[in-house]
């Protein structure tokens, strides 16, 4: 057993009304233990970064055009300095003592021994040209983003913006492309990211699925994988570039400056450990808080979809007011729990801001000293004061830069969370079976539900191919239970289960079901077409297949009188069918899959004498060759197996054909008699 169903059946074991209050609040019941380590967001961050290799092109081209940005950038302040110095003051080229940096050297030679007018039109030519490739600050730490979505502060609406959005410290033409790569690249992630968790979701145990609620499933893998491409991005070149320009800019200090100015290096980095350490008491509450907002929002998403999924018992029973006021407690929670995670983040803004501001008016007051006294000239204000900035934005992001992870933190665990979840994709790699050829044998077979329910007990049981046998027993004897072990929707607690002599937790999950067709008590119909209803089952069947199928179950009937056909679109759920229409459309599918085991759930519940006598015939007829199951309550039914499987309380209490269990005293015949008939 996985950790992660360990916690699940501990979690059982502890009881629901011992749960603590927020986790009831917040609809909880199998991610539990949300709280996470510093040591588990470091393992959280190394997972995250290999998600980049589903976007690698992608990702270098990100790399090239913000390494593209970094020389634009550098010269900005020399830029300046020489629109102070050699404009305005009309100071000749060299008067000032300060060397300018190597990358300066080939516009110096072309503007040297120019007059100040000239000088102003060159650099003005040269910013223009710079404004339409680059923007007119490329580099300087503009940060343009667009969105194809509404702007919003909670974390749904920041997730449809993250997947929907770039961003670039350039404009112009190469801010243009870069966005569009940029979007590209979060896209590529995301989808990535969402389609493994979706993937997982959807192959989740069904003991899992049966608490795990839709809306929760909805939230993470819309909302809470649109969190992780930003993280991938601010880990690598977010960081690598924060650090490589922050080392540029100290070293044009130390080139152009020596020993003028280290004072402004030395304030600069001191702000990298201020702002880690008035930062990390609250790394803990960061991701608390983070955790709780995406939980309230997804228990407003379960209570919207629990509403309408429900909504003919809802209206039935006169519970809107209830449901809207249900909805509206767990919307103004999410809501509350935003406006508090935006309260903290504003003070720790504020508490880092302090502190840079501090630090620049430290570095604002040694400079124009230095100016006064001569040491410097006007020009070289704007320089330092520019490679300053730049410094404490690097190290105010890299002292921040925990901090700032934190948030997304939250968002990363719920999303591999179930990523790591045992699920049908771990029994993936056994052996391939194409078709069961002798039958699937129950050996001593116990099955325990993970709340401690025992569903059933010491199973010993042979279903032959080309028998039709008949599960019975009252409610609850575990005939669904005993039907799911079969294409291994749940899995044996003790004993074991075999196909063809091969047990079946050694063949691969798929290549079981690709051989199994399950036909729920439920009628579960997609608001599709009727035709793409039946294709689910098979793509690949031809209009003659469809139209066989249809015709063994009695739907040819029903589908004359309907406008389009095989090609009408149904209503939720199927609900523009009568339940009888649709009981015999999910029959029809079954069918048309064509598999070597069909099992049939209540397949003739809905049906009337004449349908139910046309399905068993057709059931005869399928059963050459193949292994049918059917569970029944009709006796017109179960009359016409070949052999009846009789379960009460989770145990085998008769087998045999129904005059030959009539006939025996015993608890067949008691349930015979129980029902009249």
């Amino acid at each position: 057993m996985s950790d992660v169903t360990a916690n699940e059946t501990r979690s059982y074991d502890k009881g629901f009304l011992s749960r603590s209050f927020s986790l009831q609040r917040f609809d909880d019941r199998i991610d539990i233990e949300p709280e996470i380590t510093a040591r588990e967001v470091v393992a959280l961050l190394w997972r995250v970064l290999k998600v980049i290799a589903s976007a690698k092109l992608l990702f270098v081209a990100k790399f090239v055009f913000m390494a593209g940005l970094i020389l634009p950038g550098l010269m900005m302040p020399w830029l300046a300095k020489l629109v102070i110095d050699n404009v305005v003051l009309e100071q000749p080229l060299g008067a000032s003592d300060v060397p300018y940096p190597p990358f300066m050297t080939p516009l110096l030679t072309f503007i040297d021994g120019m007059e100040p007018m000239s000088i102003m039109l060159t650099l003005t030519a040269f910013y223009a040209l710079m404004a339409v490739v680059i923007g007119s600050r490329g580099g300087e730490g503009n940060y343009v983003e667009l969105y194809s979505g509404s702007w919003g502060a909670d974390a749904a609406a920041q997730a449809e913006n993250a997947t929907s959005g770039g961003w670039s410290e350039a404009g112009g033409i190469w801010g243009i492309i870069e966005f569009w790569v940029t979007v590209r690249l979060v896209q590529r992630i995301a989808n990535t990211l969402r389609t493994r968790l979706f993937r997982k979701l959807t192959r989740l145990p069904m003991t899992t699925l049966d608490d795990q609620r839709i809306g929760d499933g909805v939230y993470r893998v819309l909302y809470d994988s649109a969190a992780i491409p930003e993280t991938c991005i601010d880990l690598t070149l977010g960081l690598f570039f924060m650090i490589v320009g922050a080392v540029i800019n100290m070293y044009l200090i130390r080139y152009s400056y020596g020993d003028v100015a280290p004072v402004i290096v030395w304030a600069a980095w001191a702000i990298l450990p201020l702002t880690f350490l008035g930062s990390l008491p609250a790394a803990r509450l960061i991701r608390r808080m983070s955790q709780n907002k995406r939980a309230a929002g997804a228990a407003t998403t379960n209570a919207m979809e629990e509403s309408v999924d429900n909504i003919d018992a809802v209206q039935s029973l006169g519970g809107m007011d209830r449901d809207l006021k249900h909805f509206a407690e767990r919307s103004k929670e999410s809501f509350f729990r935003e406006r508090f995670d935006l309260t903290v983040l504003i003070g720790l803004i504020v508490i880092i801001g302090s502190i840079g501001l501090v630090a620049g008016l430290y570095v604002t007051i040694v400079v124009t000293d230095q100016i006064i006294d001569g040491e410097m000239t006007p020009g070289d204000f704007g320089v330092l004061i520019g490679i300053f900035f730049e410094i404490a934005f690097a190290a105010f992001g890299i002292g921040g830069f925990w901090i700032f992870l934190q948030g997304p933190a939250a968002a990363i665990r719920r999303v591999f969370f179930f990523i790591d979840y045992d699920s049908d994709d771990d029994r993936k790699g056994g052996t391939q079976i194409d078709n069961v050829r002798q039958g699937i044998r129950f050996e001593g077979v116990d099955l325990v539900y993970p709340n401690g329910y025992q569903a059933l007990r010491n199973i010993s049981l042979d279903l032959e191919v080309g028998q039709i046998t008949a599960i019975v027993g009252p409610t609850g004897a575990g005939k669904t239970s005993l039907a799911y072990l079969i294409p291994a929707f749940l899995h044996p607690t003790l004993g074991a289960i075999r196909v063809d002599g091969r047990n079946v937790d050694d063949i691969d999950i798929d290549a079981l079901r690709d051989q199994t067709t399950y036909v729920f008590q439920e009628h579960l119909l997609l608001s599709e077409s009727i035709r793409e209803n039946l294709l689910i089952a098979n793509p690949d069947a031809t209009a003659d297949e469809l139209t066989h199928a249809l015709d063994r179950a009695g739907c040819l009937e029903f589908l004359r009188t309907l406008p389009e056909g095989v090609d009408t679109v149904l209503g939720k759920g199927g609900g523009t069918l009568s339940v009888g229409q649709q009981q015999r459309l999910c029959i029809a599918r079954g069918l048309l899959r064509d598999t070597s085991i069909l099992i049939l759930d209540e397949p003739t519940a809905a049906l009337d004498p004449a349908s139910e006598h046309a399905l068993a015939a057709t059931l005869r007829e399928i059963a050459k060759g193949r292994l049918v199951v059917v569970i029944a309550h009709r006796f017109s039914t179960i009359k016409r197996a070949d052999r009846i499987v009789f379960l009460d309380g989770g145990e085998i209490k008769a087998i045999g054909t129904h005059d030959e269990l009539v006939a025996q005293e015993g608890p067949y015949q008691r349930f015979v008699e129980l029902q009249g008939v």
